[in-house]
This record gives C-alpha cells, sequence and structure tokens, in this order.
C-alpha cells in the first residue's frame, strides 16, 4: 500500500472524522455519524482505496519518489 493521500488532505480527515463520529452522540444521534471512521482511518494511515482503484494521488512527495 502506497500512501496517496496528501499531507493538507489527510489533516483535514482527521478533523472531519472525529465531527462526524460526534454526531452520533451530539446532534442528530444518527448512525450514520460512524460513517466518520472512514476519513479518520484514510487520514491516519494515508491510503484511501477510492483513490487507489482510479489512479487519484495528493501525496505530491509520494509521486516523486516513483518517477
Amino acid at each position: 500500500m502506497q500512501k496517496n493521500v496528501g499531507t493538507i488532505e489527510r489533516v483535514i480527515r482527521i478533523g472531519v472524522g472525529p465531527v462526524m463520529i460526534s454526531m452520533t452522540f451530539i446532534g442528530p444521534e444518527s448512525a450514520f455519524g460512524m460513517l466518520g471512521l472512514v476519513p479518520l482511518m484514510t487520514g491516519i494511515i494515508g491510503w484511501c482505496p477510492p483513490y487507489a482503484m482510479f489512479g487519484i494521488s495528493t501525496c505530491k512527495k509520494c509521486n516523486s519518489a516513483t518517477n
């Protein structure tokens, strides 16, 4: 698994994930808030499966290392 999520996007995902998860307990109180695990985990790991499937990468360091 080569990283395909850039630094800025990772920070955003790590910030958005817990906010979405908190909606499970506060606000709308819906189980859909658990979808926040997806951006949180992809931000922590730095790899996004849909990006890999479509050949997308926002990680500039990773792109330059392979070229």
